[in-house]
């Protein structure tokens, strides 16, 4: 069975990411979540991540604030493809964790997107992407909820919208 695996540095960090799994679970996407980090825990990140892949992770996304390195750590462990959600917080209120998660070293690759909730949800459609390469009904279903999108700007404008 293949799933998403979804890290978090802290349990601070849930309520931005059960956004994340929220957005998989609407798509009928299989996912775990853990709290582990990079910093207090680093052997049950590991463990977690060799055992996810055995399992059938296919994409690991992390999140973590400040020094951010729960993603990094964990694109050293696995060739499967990393996604860094940097989180606000700290005296920088979410900019190192920014640059940490972009600033990765060669061959050491970790896909960021946005901070905080934005970053979560993208996190989760680049996590279907990468999935709807080998997954032909998630990329229809990826392909209609554009479409959805679209319309509902369309509908937002109408609603509002002053022409001349």
């Amino acid at each position: 069975m293949s799933f998403v695996s979804i890290l978090m540095g802290s349990k601070s960090d849930y309520e931005v990411m059960k956004k994340c799994g929220d957005t998989l679970k609407s798509f009928g996407v299989k996912y775990e979540l853990i709290i582990s980090s990079a910093h207090r825990t680093p052997a049950r990140t590991k463990d977690y991540v060799i055992d996810a892949e055995k399992r059938g992770s296919k994409v690991f996304i992390c999140a973590a604030g400040m020094a951010a390195h729960l993603a990094g750590a964990v694109s050293a462990m696995t060739t499967k493809p990393v996604i860094g959600v940097p989180l606000k917080g700290g005296a920088m209120d979410g900019m190192d964790a920014m640059l940490a998660t972009v600033q990765m070293p060669k061959g050491m690759p970790v896909g960021t997107v946005a901070l905080g909730n934005a970053g979560a949800i993208n996190s989760a459609y680049l996590a279907m992407q990468i999935l709807a390469l080998s997954d032909s009904e998630l990329a229809v279903k990826l392909s209609e909820d554009r479409v959805m999108q679209a319309k509902k700007v369309e509908s937002d404008s109408k609603e509002i919208e002053v022409r001349i």
